[in-house]
């Protein structure tokens, strides 16, 4: 994610046991926007990561994350979990 909007990027991802997280949405600029807001709105937790997010974006939506991933977002899961976990 970027502050300027019209560079935002945005990249949602889904786990649901088995398996790896999915793409769901993706978006730059408006859209990329329009995806950390509403992601906002639902309380879903936010992580500023512009070169996971970059490498997350190439992959097609619904498709699981690719095992060269698995590191990167799983140190982002973990941030997230261990924050919400805090609150």
């Amino acid at each position: 994610m970027s502050d300027a909007p019209s560079r935002t990027l945005a990249v949602a991802l889904h786990y649901e046991s088995p398996g790896a997280p999915r793409v769901v949405a993706t978006g730059r600029g408006y859209v990329g926007q329009r995806i950390i807001d509403v992601a906002r709105e639902n309380g879903v937790p936010l992580e500023q990561n512009p070169a996971l997010a970059e490498a997350l974006s190439t992959i097609p939506l619904d498709e699981q994350i690719p095992e060269q991933l698995y590191a990167a977002v799983a140190q982002v899961i973990g941030f997230i979990l261990r924050n919400q976990t805090k609150r």
